[in-house]
């Protein structure tokens, strides 16, 4: 057992240190998945076989001790040369290879659990959520709003909320749905959404936007044009930026790509049913569904709604819309 242990923990090892590296591409939902198997079917080998072993081995030593003392007191002995509770602790103890495992499997599972069904955490990467979400902010996100999906495959076994405009949700990104995308909601399925010269139109209404002081990027060191725009019953800050065109360079080839126009003022998308359309706030540097499509339900992760951490500035910590 120790032999197929230390294979078993080299092999999470190495594809822990070859994910780190690029060499393959990781699936952290996978990976927690399988460590709560391997580490289950060790408890329970611990539980019900390795454990009674030593309990049995140390009942047996207990009982030799007791007679051996009984013979040595007949014969006036009355000191002996093991100390059978230092003995009873050595083999009770767990073997590395069982501490390593079994001994684990309790704080794994609670995480696959909160992780899986309840909150997962994110850290933000990139500016395309500023102001919103600064890069460096980590968030909590909502796993189970949108309903409960099963780990790994993804499959929704719970109805949960529909996502409405305005909601920010983590997504895996449809070119890549290894990747766990982050964005606010723009248009729901039957939508036609436009976004026109830098204005946001959903279903011919104009998305109102009032004027702020402008924002400074400390990133970028410089200025852009802040507003705060309302969507469903989210009010919300965005950035532009008038260096940017209007129109959408280089967009990718995608599903229902017939269901889009663009031109030199921007692009006019029909939303497909079960599919969503994503934009960020800092408007004019983020890659969304402008680019690459449409997200589909299969591919929501769960809605943000937390910064539980920013190590560069704590009055980050708190909701937000």
């Amino acid at each position: 057992m120790q032999v197929l242990t230390s294979f078993i923990l080299a092999a999470f090892v190495g594809y822990a240190g070859a994910w780190y590296f690029g060499v393959v591409e990781g699936n952290f939902a996978l990976l927690l998945f399988l460590a709560t198997v391997v580490t289950g079917i060790y408890w329970l080998a611990e539980r019900f076989y390795f454990l009674p072993q030593r309990q049995n081995t140390a009942t047996l030593l207990e009982s030799d001790a007791t007679v051996r003392r009984a013979e040595l007191g007949k014969q006036g002995i009355s000191q002996v040369d093991v100390d059978v509770a230092e003995a009873r602790g050595r083999i009770l103890a767990q073997p590395w290879w069982l501490d390593w495992t079994a001994g684990l499997f309790p704080v794994i599972i609670a995480v696959f659990f909160l992780r899986s069904f309840l909150f997962e955490p994110f850290k933000i990467p990139s500016g395309s959520m500023i102001p919103t979400l600064l890069v460096g902010d980590l968030i909590l996100v909502n796993k189970f709003h949108y309903g409960i999906r099963l780990p790994v495959i993804n499959t929704k076994i719970t109805e949960g909320n529909k996502p409405q405009r305005g909601d920010v949700m983590v997504f895996r990104y449809p070119p890549k749905p290894s990747l766990d995308y982050i964005k606010r909601v723009v248009g729901v399925p039957g939508d036609e959404v436009a976004y026109l010269n830098k204005r946001l139109t959903i279903n011919g209404k104009v998305i109102e936007t009032v004027t702020l002081p402008e924002f400074f990027d400390e990133d970028m060191m410089r200025y852009f044009k802040q507003y705060e725009e309302t969507l469903g019953t989210h009010k919300h800050r965005l950035l532009n930026d008038d260096d940017r065109p209007a129109f959408v360079p280089g967009a990718d080839d995608f599903a229902f790509k017939q269901n889009c126009h663009y031109s030199v003022q921007g692009v006019v998308c029909k939303v497909p049913q079960g599919h969503y359309f994503m934009m960020g706030d800092n408007r004019d540097n983020s890659l969304d569904s402008r680019y690459w499509g449409f997200v589909p339900d299969k591919n929501i992760v769960g809605k943000a709604f937390f910064v539980w951490m920013n190590f560069g500035s704590l009055k980050r910590i708190g909701s937000f819309n």
